[in-house]
């Protein structure tokens, strides 16, 4: 049937009213999503929309600084150019690695190292490529980062140690955080954060350290900074400042060379170690930088053991050095007058044994003076008979000898003062007549550090209980009195004033000559291998003509001036050979410079100047 035009404009109208019907209700329904939105919502999504828009920021505290006494810097910062790629800014981190090192030079070994750091921190962190850049590479880098996605070019500050090796067993160095480092520290997080590794700076990380500051910047589409919106400067770490004198240390340094040695010198005031050197050592810069897989098995590798502190922790026999030890424990024990002589011609049977001084013809009668002043064994057997071993253990004891300080560098070793005890506790049996013969010319189990021996020298030299002090702040340990009464401690220090200044004083070619200075000291020959009978009859095989392990240590220990002794030294040589001809030519020279800088008297103010390495005042 045909529609009228009236049908025709009825079903129009309903049409027409239905679509409009559908288009009111999307419009309300979208009205009310904008306002339900804008309104309701508003402030959340001005929220997220800041997040997307701000990033929060650390800014890395700088490091405090390690000084002398004197305020000269022995660890310090520099600027460090860097280069980094942030991952959440790229599709790819090695395609970004890859586009970057077509801009500079960059190694397999970067590229996979950086993508590993990348595979294990959070996106937005950025991951140190390359540091240490020169400025034409930092420039470079520059110019091209708008190309180069991800990419940020940075000017950050590394651990600079001005000195390099000379300082590196006391100062130690920073390395890279591992996880076993990780904290709650925010510092920890950040890229290149370095933390201390060993010596101070891994005593005093966290005071070193400082505290992270935060940046609220700006960003836009492709992660780039617009601008600053909040900032909030970090904290730097604390200085810590140390006794030791810069120019002291240089020069001992210097004056050990490559030996495998170690050197202290104490203040015999307050018991300041102004020097503590071991050599040979190595360059902290290195590991600060990211020590080379060649270098580390060079340290590694060497046997004169560069990464070990031989001052704090080797522990060696004192060998003749250990003889005033024992000569005092006999006076106290009333077994020998200082006047009684003892024959020696150059053997002491003992049982099955015959134990031999090291003058192979004797020294003839001495007395307790010349006992030192010749370094007779012989002297010190019959001694050790007379005493046993327990008072010869407990006067070393009473010397420092045994004992662990508290410096604030890692690695110190208690050396070790048997006795049967210790001997019934450890190894399980008793103690032998034999044993203690050998432990009365310092050899046998006895054990001591270079550090204990300078301990012990200013111990004699000033009869009271110094105890040693690294840190310049705070008060120093009061040193009692030793107890031994000033009359033995005369004649031992007369018989360590023979042993430099008499003509037929084991030393006397050492003396110093220098006006207004004089040094009271004994030598000492540690061996570390026994000498057979054969050996000993032919006298053929001389100490330089053996492996270099196989060689004797020559050690030295000295006090002076000798009128007013204000400081004490301990020289030890590994495998040097004897004391005499090569230990105390050292301990010399290092107690003559020390006369001469002596730093005990200047105050800070007066060397200010050698925070330059190549100055002196």
């Amino acid at each position: 049937m045909l529609e009228t035009e009236g049908d025709r404009y009825r079903l129009f109208t309903r049409r027409a009213a239905i679509l409009g019907g559908v288009q009111g209700v999307l419009l309300s329904a979208l009205v009310g999503r904008m306002y339900y939105l804008s309104i309701v919502q508003g402030q959340q999504y001005k929220v997220l929309a800041d997040e997307n828009r701000l990033s929060l920021r650390f800014i890395a505290p700088l490091r405090g600084r390690i000084l002398d006494r004197f305020g000269v810097e022995l660890a310090t910062n520099k600027q460090d150019l860097r280069v980094a790629v942030v991952p959440e800014q790229v599709d790819s981190v090695e395609e970004a690695l890859r586009a970057l090192a077509q801009v500079m030079d960059l190694t397999e070994g970067e590229i996979q190292l950086a993508k590993r750091i990348a595979s294990r921190q959070r996106s937005f962190l950025p991951v140190i490529v390359k540091d240490n850049l020169s400025w034409d590479e930092f420039a470079q880098v520059n110019v091209k980062s708008p190309s180069l996605a991800g990419v940020q070019p940075m000017a950050g500050t590394s651990r600079y140690y001005p000195d390099k090796t000379a300082f590196a067993h006391v100062i130690g160095h920073v390395g890279a955080v591992s996880e076993q480092d990780r904290g709650e520290d925010p510092a920890l997080q950040l890229p290149g954060f370095k933390v201390g590794k060993l010596g101070i700076e891994r005593t005093f990380d966290a005071e070193l350290r400082g505290s992270v500051g935060t940046r609220r910047v700006e960003v836009n589409a492709r992660g780039r900074i617009v601008r600053d919106v909040a900032r909030q400067e970090s904290q730097t770490g604390r200085d810590v400042g140390l006794t030791l004198d810069a120019r002291l240390q240089r020069f001992i340094a210097e004056r050990m060379g490559e030996e495998s040695a170690a050197a202290i010198v104490m203040d015999l005031t307050q018991g300041d170690i102004l020097s503590l050197v071991s050599t040979p050592a190595f360059d902290p810069n290195e590991f600060s930088t990211g020590i080379s897989h060649e270098n580390w098995r060079a340290l590694t590798g060497d046997p004169r053991l560069p990464l070990t502190n031989k001052a704090l922790g080797g522990q060696y026999p004192p060998g003749s050095t250990f003889k005033m030890i024992v000569a005092l424990a006999a006076l106290k024990a009333g077994v020998i007058t200082p006047q009684d002589r003892i024959f020696c011609n150059g053997k002491h049977p003992y049982g099955d044994n015959v134990f031999h001084c090291w003058q192979k013809r004797g020294h003839g009668h001495v007395n307790m003076e010349q006992s030192l002043r010749h370094s007779c064994d012989i002297y010190y057997y019959n001694l050790a008979e007379r005493l046993g071993v327990q008072a010869i253990a407990d006067m070393a004891r009473r010397f420092g000898l045994g004992s662990r300080f508290e410096l604030p560098i890692p690695g110190q070793k208690s050396g070790l003062v048997p006795d049967p005890e210790w001997k019934r506790r450890v190894q399980g049996g008793g103690w032998l007549g034999g044993e203690t013969l050998n432990m009365s010319i310092g050899q046998g189990l006895l054990l001591t550090t270079p550090l204990q021996l300078a301990v012990m020298t200013g111990r004699l030299a000033t009869g009271r209980a110094l105890t040693p002090r690294l840190l310049s702040d705070g008060a120093a340990m009061a040193a009692s009195d030793l107890g031994i009464p000033e009359a033995h401690l005369n004649i031992v220090r007369q018989g360590m004033i023979d042993v430099v200044n008499a003509p037929n004083g084991t030393a006397f070619a050492s003396r110093i000559r220098k006006e207004g200075q004089s040094m009271a000291g004994k030598t000492g020959t540690a061996q570390v291998r026994r000498i057979s009978i054969a050996e000993r009859e032919s006298g053929v095989l001389k100490n330089e003509e053996l492996a270099w392990r196989q060689r004797d240590h020559a050690m030295f220990v000295a006090y002076g001036p000798i009128e007013n002794p204000k400081y004490a030294v301990s020289v030890l040589i590994e495998h040097g050979g004897g004391g005499s001809t090569v230990a105390a030519p050292v301990a010399r020279d290092i107690l003559s410079a020390t006369l001469d800088f002596d730093p005990m008297t200047k105050a800070p103010g007066d060397v200010a100047v050698l925070s330059d390495p190549g100055q002196e005042g």
